[in-house]
Order: structure tokens, then sequence, then C-alpha cells
């Protein structure tokens, strides 16, 4: 195993208190890429010329031993039966034509009966907790009413609510809609996982998205995964190794290896290999893709080539509630992944057909906890002042009595939407730095304010005596300078078709069958769940089919038509 980054173990570099500083973590991006190494450069459109990612603020990759696995919030989801075959879906429902001309629309090529095992495997591996609606096609709780059956229930029982949170599920309920616990990989009690790994309870501190957990109740690889790795005397991990690309014969059809750099020693190293799994954050799998010339790049004029193609986001606006001057909200306390949500206006639990638009949003309030330097940045809401003492006087009142109601939603690709190597700049390496062109598209800006507007339903029952919705709007471009998610998939998709993805149904390259690539990556267009949970349930089933077909055998697993 390779790591670009440092080592890091949640014992040493993540024990208390350094894990918890603010400062450190949020402020000077302890777990992030450092962009003055390599980054990307970002455009809105085909016509401009991109610029360098010299901030992080939108998006935010990890680095290190863990990568984003460490960082994040916890936030566990199962993709929705409809979002892995939504081509198929929306056509069957909705006609060909409801589809605009300029989407690239497409089904994984795998169904959630196929992955469900493996999505069960998953939520074990990182102790998840959560209540179950369905199990075997029987009701057996108050989970998610749109949620699809499953074959177990979760490992752990769901977290509790936070203030915040018994409001929502409270005001939703009386809105009409179907309020659930989120699934959280955060435990909410002593747990021991598959690989004989032992969990703590969260006490909600608050510092999990951006931080290494302290309490050992964050799933994460360096907690649930690698400690059983490193006792493996066949496992062998090398940190501080920077692969500049998966090496390929004469033919190339076949990697041979890789070369990375050894950044302890500054020299060039080669690794012979049978099997290369790629298995980085989303854009940096495909941007070794296009340096190792695996896959044909993508030609947006000319809609041809896969490696850069059906590159996606997720669209994130936030609306916020005042309670009353006697409702303190606490929001100092908080957990990544606990909360409450509704899914009635996700993926198609709704009628799309009057509304003409595809894809749709969860909306939760999933309160993680506000640090003291992120509260005094956000200020007093949008009709505050800015500065002096009506300033201050908004942000104690906000801190106080307010908080944050999600929409968190899809984002469809686009032919104009992608990712490639750019012409102009280049990394410390020398070699050229990914370009992303990306920008809100109508459908997504739609749905959103349609998403959105269900929200001031919860806002009135609520009782809030003050509210902004937070929407996109037309003709704003997407902004590199607030933060929205780290949830960008795409580029190198899964798919039936070789003209159109990268990858094959169990993340195999079409053109280089010794390589898988794992990773979000994979995902044809965006879904309003996090990624996560579909990232780890499709990696266990590459994994499943790497051992049990491709090693026996070694060589295609679907050959083209």
């Amino acid at each position: 195993m390779l790591e670009r980054g440092p080592e890091r173990r949640t014992a040493v570099e993540g024990s208390y208190p350094g894990s918890i500083d603010e400062l450190r973590g949020a402020i000077r991006h302890r777990l992030f890429q450092n962009p003055a190494k390599t980054t990307v450069t970002i455009r809105n459109t085909m016509n401009q010329t991109a610029l360098p990612y010299r901030q992080l603020a939108a998006f935010l990759p990890g680095e290190g031993v863990g990568g984003a696995g460490l960082h994040w919030s916890g936030v566990h989801f199962r993709a929705a039966p409809d979002d892995l075959r939504l081509r198929s879906h929306v056509i069957e429902r909705y006609g060909k034509k409801f589809i605009p001309e300029d989407m690239n629309l497409q089904d994984y090529d795998v169904t959630y009966d196929e992955l469900e095992p493996f999505f069960d495997k998953a939520e074990k591996v990182f102790g998840t907790s959560g209540e179950a609606y369905k199990i075997d096609g029987k009701i057996v709780g108050n989970g998610n009413v749109f949620a699809p059956s499953r074959s177990d229930a979760f490992p752990l029982p769901p977290m509790q609510d936070v203030h915040t949170a018994a409001l929502f599920r409270k005001a939703a309920a009386e809105a009409g809609y179907h309020p659930y616990s989120m699934p959280a990989a955060n435990a909410s009690k002593p747990y021991l996982n598959s690989y004989g790994l032992q969990m703590g309870p969260c006490n909600f501190c608050g510092y999990c998205s951006g931080y290494d957990c302290f309490m050992y109740s964050k799933a994460s690889p360096n907690i649930n995964i690698l400690p059983a790795l490193r006792s493996d005397p066949g496992f062998t991990l090398i940190s501080n190794a920077h692969v500049l690309r998966v090496n390929l014969d004469a033919e190339r059809s076949r990697a041979t290896g890789v070369t990375y750099l050894d950044q302890k020693a500054d020299r060039e190293m080669t690794i012979e290999a049978e099997l290369v799994i790629i298995a980085a954050f989303q854009f940096h799998n495909v941007h070794l893709m296009l340096l190792s010339g695996i896959g044909k790049p993508y030609d947006p004029v000319s809609n041809t080539g896969v490696v850069g193609r059906n590159f996606v986001y997720q669209t994130l606006t936030t609306s916020h509630a005042w309670m009353g001057r006697n409702d303190y909200t606490n929001q100092f306390v908080g957990a990544g992944g606990a909360g409450v949500a509704i899914d009635d206006f996700n993926s198609d639990n709704f009628d799309h057909g009057p509304l003409g638009f595809i894809g749709g949003s969860p909306v939760w309030v999933n309160q993680a906890g506000i640090k003291p330097i992120a509260a005094a940045m956000s200020g007093g809401g949008k009709s505050s002042p800015r500065w002096g003492k009506g300033f201050k006087e908004a942000l104690v009142d906000t801190y106080r009595h307010s908080f944050a109601i999600d929409a968190h939603g899809s984002n469809m690709a686009y032919r104009d939407v992608y990712l490639d190597l750019d012409p102009t700049w280049k990394d410390s390496y020398g070699q050229p730095l990914l370009r992303m062109t990306f920008t809100w598209k109508d459908n997504d800006i739609r749905m959103n304010q349609y998403v959105v507007g269900k929200i001031e339903p919860i806002m009135k029952a609520l009782g809030a005596r003050h509210y902004e919705l937070g929407r996109l709007e037309y003709g704003e471009p997407f902004d590199t300078r607030r933060y929205q998610t780290t949830h960008l998939g795409g580029g190198a998709v899964m798919g039936a078709d070789p003209r159109t993805s990268a990858l094959n149904r169990y993340l195999q390259s079409w053109d280089v069958s010794n390589v898988f690539v794992i990773g979000s990556n994979a995902f044809p267009q965006g879904m309003g769940y996090n990624p996560t949970g579909t990232v780890a349930a499709l990696a266990y089933w590459a994994a499943h089919h790497i051992r049990t077909r491709y090693l026996m055998h070694p060589g295609p697993l679907v050959h083209r038509a």
C-alpha cells in the first residue's frame, strides 16, 4: 500500500487535546492536502482559462494514511436502488425525452440487491448506528420509510437526538414529512467490529469533520481496518510515496507496476506488480489514469473518450432558523454523522414529471458541532451587519439560538462538465495538473430551489421567530471560495458500455484488465446521499470478485460486446 502523505496513527497524531485544536485542524488544515505541492485547476466553462485551486475552501481532500476517510464526518448512507439505475428508471417512468440533451445520464450496471450484502458488510466494519425500517421485507422499526429492505439490522442503535434534531423531527412530522435518524458511523455504544477492532461510544464533542477521533468513536481506516492489516505479515505500507504513474507494457494493455517518488529520500522508485488497485481520492484516481495513459481521455467536443467524463459534485445549501430567546440550541454539541433527516424529496420518492428536473435532496439537521473560530467567521445571518456592535450582537444571538437545516442534493453529469490535464499548469513534480471544468446547471438549480421551498413548512412548524432559506440561484457560477462538500464524483465511471464508461461493473479498467479503480470516481452522476457508504460497498464488491474470480483467471471479468 502506497500513501502519498505521512503516516497517521490515532493514538499518536490524534491524541487529546491536540486532536481538537480548531486552529491546527480546520484553519491550518493538518489532515488535508497541501495545494502548494499538487492541486487542481478550476474553470466554470470551456472558454475560460483555468486557475489553480491554491487555498482549500470549496472541498477538502485528505492527505496521509487514512485520507479523507480519517477526517470525514461519519454520515453513512446506502445508495437508493433507483439511483443505481437512474437512466433506466427515468426512461421507464418519464420517457427518454425527459432527459435533457446535454445530460450524460447512466446506470451503474450493478443493482442494489447485488450490493446489499456489501452494504451490510461495510456497516459492520464501520460500527454504523441507525434504525432499520424493513428487514427481509418486513417492517421492523421507525427508520426511513423510503429506504429499501435490508438483510440485517444496523450493528448499533441510532445516535441520540441533540436538541435541534429533536426540534426538526417534531416539526417535520407536523409538516407531513417522514423524519428518521440518520445512519451514522459514529458509535452510539461500545462496539467490536468484524475485524475484532474496538470502538468507544461517541461523546458528542463536536470534533468529527476535519479531525481524527480521539474517542475512537468515528469510523476511519485508521481505527476500523488498518490495525488488523498491520498485524498481517503480508501487508506493507509505505508512506510519503507519491505515485507518479502506473507503468504499462508495450501494448499498453497490462500494468507492470508503479513508479513513485520516495519523498523522504527524494528519489524515484519502481515496484513491479501483477495487480494494481488505484484507490486514492476521486480526482487523484482520474489524474493518475490520465497521467498513465489508462483509458481514452474524454473529449467534450466530439463526445468521445471516457477518462474525465461525467465529473460530478453535489448541491448543498443551508437554511437557518432562529428560535426564541429562551431556547438555547447548544451548537457546540454535535456528532458528524448524527441527526434527523427526511427523504420525501430525495431520489425519485416524489413525482418529477410536472417539475422538469431529475434528482433530489435529503433534508436534514446534522449538527456536527460549531467551533469558536467557525462561529465567529459565520456571523449572524444574511440581514445582520458585517461589523461593529450589531455584528457582535447578531453573532451571539445566532450561536445561542439558531440552527442549520441542509438540503444535500444530487448533481447530474453533463457533456461540458469534465476533467482533463491542464495544458499550462504543472505541479511540484513536473506533471500537468488536473483541470476541472464545472459549474451549476439549470436542472440542479431547479431541483435545489424546489426542495428548499419544501423546508418553509418546517420553519413555520418550528415557530421560528426568523428564518432564512439558502438556495442556489440562476446565473451564479460554482464558487470555490466557500465550503460546499468534499463529495466529488465521476471522471472514471463504471458502466456496461466501454464507449461511455472507463470501468466495468467490477471497477476493472476496460483497457488495462489488471488495474482496478476504487472510489467515487465510479459514480456516473451525483446522488443526494453522502458517497462514503456506497464507495465502501463497491470496494467490498470489487474485492470479492478480485478474490473469487480474477485471481483464479486473470483477465477481463466482462468482455467487450
